[in-house]
């Protein structure tokens, strides 16, 4: 078999850990197939092509075709390794001839988005996993192939290894998630580092997005990129989500909801007028998709009721509040640039603001290590005696460290072009300690303040900085460049 060849390999940024382990895979004697999944636009393709870029190789990448059509193509596709063309009348057959073909020499075989090939019925699944599982058995021991089945849709590939299944143990999991923010420095390394957050608070950590808008003016790329009905992301959360989802307006309407600032399920339902338990059991598939996550306040146990959904990706978030609402207005006549002027400039800090926070619990967590382990944030009932007045009813801290009961770091994020003054230490020190005194958390006596923010500070913090050991001032900068160390 001929060296597969990737004409843009040179091209491929990052993912250094997960490509490790598929080489360190690759050179073992393991025959245990992968089973790599993550959500759409993750770049998992890329990184199976970079893979395979120099070894013996096929790439059999499933479309939505009839069966046979399918099947038809990867015969043809497999038929220069095995010098005849092979006839694949099913799933067994496939994976028989693809065992078969690297019967005397090492090779890769990647069947990307397998579920397609699987039928629609559980019990036709179930029969064809099964004739799949007997291949496997059969043939696995006698061929050196190195078998890649990789998906989109999470929960089908999961369920795949699930005990019940036929192929439980036959496969090896591989999640391929989001970049953090420091694995996307190679799509960001020509920005300052307040560009550099905004920049990753809108296109979140999907390579496609950071490919897209990780260059260039804002302005200019968002206009031309995203607000553009002939730009490569004018559609692409429909594209991504049509694909995944039956009954895509609902999960819109959801969608929408959360990118705007709902976050519990009862204001969710209300503004997307669906009752609650619908609401919730449509949560629950978009979050078995990576879509959106549950969030609980720090402290909280992981079986805790409530807690806040959210978007997972930045740059849906970014898509469902600033284009979504208007695409009918922009197809109509309505300037891109009008509507950043009006809408989304205005609102950008806002959108970045949930990122940053993010970013500074990161920061925390890597500075803090020693004094807390577990970081996130908080929110919870104010103190009682200002709900009885009705002068507070919540509280909400940004980034809250924890030692088992007991808070010992305690830190406020604000993505404004404001300074930040000195009330938001009077805030900490009479509302939100209270707060977390009531509800049952101890207050170290060393504990640290952490200020973030992007406007700076005014001349009575940074005077109270070098004065008081317990607070420190972290400047933008110093979060984006300790990130990406």
């Amino acid at each position: 078999m001929d060296p597969y060849k990737w004409p843009l390999v040179d091209e491929f940024l990052d993912r250094e850990d997960e490509l490790a382990r598929l080489e360190e895979w690759w050179a073992s004697p393991e025959r245990m197939p992968i089973n790599m999944y993550g959500r759409r636009r993750v770049g998992k393709s890329w990184l199976l092509r970079r893979l395979a870029h120099g070894k013996p190789a096929v790439i059999l990448a499933s479309e939505r075709l009839a069966p046979g059509t399918q099947l038809s193509r990867f015969a043809a596709l497999l038929e220069p390794g095995l010098g005849v063309r092979p006839e694949i009348g099913d799933l067994a057959t496939l994976f028989r001839v693809a065992f078969r073909l690297a019967s005397k020499t090492r090779a890769l075989i990647v069947i990307d988005e397998f579920p397609w090939l699987l039928p629609g019925a559980e019990a036709e699944i179930e029969r064809a996993l099964s004739s799949i599982q007997a291949v496997v058995e059969e043939e696995r021991d006698s061929s050196q192939l190195k078998l890649v089945l990789c998906g989109s849709a999470i929960s089908q590939m999961q369920a795949l290894m699930s005990e019940r299944g036929p192929l439980h143990g036959r496969l090896r999991a591989l999640e391929v998630r989001p970049l953090r923010y420091q694995q996307a420095r190679g799509f960001l390394d020509t920005l300052d580092p307040v560009q550099r957050i905004e920049r990753f608070a809108i296109t979140g950590g999907i390579p496609r997005y950071l490919n897209e808008l990780g260059r260039g003016g804002l302005e200019s790329v968002i206009c031309s990129r995203v607000l553009d009905r002939d730009g490569p992301l004018w559609n692409e959360a429909r594209a991504v989500l049509e694909q995944e989802l039956k009954q895509p307006g609902v999960y819109f309407s959801i969608l929408e909801q959360l990118a705007t600032g709902a976050k519990e399920v009862e204001r969710i339902a209300s503004g997307a007028r669906i009752e609650n338990a619908t609401v919730s059991r449509y949560l629950a598939t978009l979050a078995g998709l990576q879509i959106v996550h549950r969030k609980l306040p720090a402290g909280a146990a992981p079986s805790s009721r409530g807690g806040h959904w959210e978007l997972s990706d930045p740059f849906l978030r970014f898509w469902f509040r600033f284009v979504f609402p208007f695409q009918t207005e922009l197809e109509t006549g309505l300037r891109a640039e009008d509507l950043w002027e009006s809408v989304v400039k205005p609102a950008l800090n806002d959108h970045v603001a949930p990122t940053f926070e993010d970013l500074c619990r990161d920061w925390t967590c890597a500075s803090c290590g020693r004094t807390a382990q577990r970081f996130g944030s908080w929110w919870g009932h104010a103190r009682n005696d200002l709900r009885r007045t009705r002068e507070r009813s919540t509280e909400e801290i940004d980034i809250v460290g924890l030692s088992g009961r007991r808070v010992r770091v305690i830190g406020e994020c604000r993505w404004r072009n404001k300074a930040m003054d000195g009330a938001i230490l009077e805030e900490i020190e009479h509302y939100k300690l209270p707060a977390l005194r009531q509800a049952g958390y101890e207050i170290d006596k060393d504990l640290q303040v952490l200020l973030f923010s992007r406007g700076g500070y005014s001349s009575a913090l940074r005077k109270a900085d070098p004065e008081n050991e317990r607070l420190r001032l972290v400047g933008v900068a110093e979060v984006a460049d300790r990130l990406q160390e």
